[in-house]
């Protein structure tokens, strides 16, 4: 009886929420939901299907994104945490407000949190685990990669029959250990324009598991490439496999022969396609490439607004190597926003803004401003980057730096946002699609 009375009591919740405007309801209803029912996620196994999991440091929403829209589009029914709350209310809240006890749901597509895997399998059965990469990120939660890989794996240890769809050109995802494992990666890449091919000088050294540093065929970027050692352990053969081509608006996939044009920027984007077009190959998903044309991105993932009428890309930026993608990205006309928070979801150390490479907007022609809780460091650290202070301009707080910049800006606005910054971003009313 909990269980259902919590679905009746989400939904209410929801309405509400979304009437009045007081929340994003992204995970107080879920807190809500287990306070009435603690058991709720076991209840939930009965009502769908085939349950997906995507994790990962970077892509996950991405991922589960294009996942839920190909399938949607193929007539499939899903449940979705589409705002990307992906720790454990999170995923409650999601399920408890999308699900319909009276219908069984065909796939739930649930991106999930490294650290919070673990415990959504101790009650959510689980039938495909997609893993994107593994980067360091907030390492006041995670520590080390060896703490996120082991965390993953003790997830992947409670599903013995999990079907894991993992990133070959990653040493540290190929690696996970499980009964059912398939590959994807990138065989090569190419640029239409060769602006938009640039190295990153931030890299780390991975080892072999006899202790050598791997060497590369192959390197696309951060740790992901063609990996191998002397010693004969090396990539693995990738199932899916892909041929990129990046355009400076979109890219295009070349898998088996057929070619798939996804409206995302960068190669970061591309290794999240392939990931969410793998999956669906998987499950016999068809006609994939007529699905992608229409797939819109989540609110701040490479997505375009309209800032007082002014074109806004918005792309969060949350780690260094996703940073260091991300600014690739950014063009040296735009009028650059930049918005760091240090709530919990954002990560509380802020070091990592000195290993992603600001020095990339070094050439950039307008003033930046500069947000957010931590807009002060984020202001030293582009000062580090050989930008003159008097091009550097500090508001503090967030309405107030977008309605500046909205005012201010003569080009295209970027705005680049940690995770709750986006939050707070993604309610403001000035801000709307064309």
């Amino acid at each position: 009886m909990g269980f259902y009375f919590s679905l009746i009591l989400a939904k209410i919740i929801s309405a509400f929420l979304h009437i009045t405007g007081i929340s994003s309801g992204t995970s107080i209803i879920g807190r809500i939901v287990l306070k009435v029912s603690p058991n709720f996620l076991k209840e939930c196994n009965k009502y769908i299907k085939t349950k997906i999991n995507v994790t990962g440091t970077n892509g996950k929403t991405t991922t589960s994104g294009l996942v839920t829209h190909i399938l949607n589009s193929s007539g499939k029914t899903v449940v979705n945490n589409a705002m990307g709350a992906n720790m454990l209310t999170g995923v409650v809240n999601a399920l408890s407000v999308s699900l319909n006890p009276f219908i069984k749901t065909d796939y739930s597509v649930i991106e999930s949190d490294e650290a919070y895997l673990s415990k959504i399998y101790d009650q959510f059965d689980a039938d495909y685990l997609v893993v994107t990469n593994l980067f360091r990120d907030q390492l006041d939660r995670y520590g080390e990669l060896a703490t996120t890989k082991r965390l993953i794996q003790e997830g992947i240890d409670k599903k013995p029959e999990l079907k894991l769809l993992l990133n070959a050109d990653d040493p540290l995802v190929a690696s996970f250990e499980g009964k059912n494992k398939i590959f994807y990666g990138i065989e090569d890449v190419y640029y239409a324009d060769e602006s938009l091919k640039s190295k990153s000088s931030t890299e780390e050294v991975f080892s072999c598991p006899c202790g050598k540093a791997l060497k590369y065929e192959k390197k696309f970027f951060a740790q992901q490439g063609h990996y191998y050692c002397d010693c004969g352990y090396k990539r693995p053969e990738p199932k899916y496999s892909a041929e990129v081509t990046l355009y400076k608006d979109y890219s295009v996939l070349s898998i088996n022969g057929i070619n798939y044009e996804i409206p995302l920027v960068g190669l970061y984007n591309a290794y999240n396609a392939l990931a969410a077009i793998s999956l669906c190959l998987e499950l016999g998903i068809r006609d994939i490439e007529k699905c992608l044309g229409s797939f819109k991105v989540a609110f701040g993932r490479s997505e375009v607004k309209y800032l007082n009428g002014k074109r806004t890309l918005i792309q969060l930026i949350k780690n260094p190597i996703g940073a260091n993608e991300v600014l690739k990205t950014v063009s040296r006309d735009s009028n650059l926003l930049i918005i760091i928070n240090d709530n919990y979801a954002d990560g509380r150390d802020v070091s990592w803004l000195w290993d992603a490479e600001f020095e990339r907007v070094n050439t950039n022609k307008n003033e930046i401003v500069v947000s957010g809780i931590r807009a002060n460091d984020m202001a030293l650290r582009l000062k580090y980057a050989d930008i003159p202070e008097k091009q550097i301009k500090i508001i503090s707080d967030i309405d107030n730096a977008v309605e500046y910049i909205s005012k201010s800006a003569e080009n295209d606005i970027t705005i680049l946002p940690t995770y709750t910054a986006l939050l707070k971003v993604n309610k403001m009313k000035n801000l709307r699609s064309r």
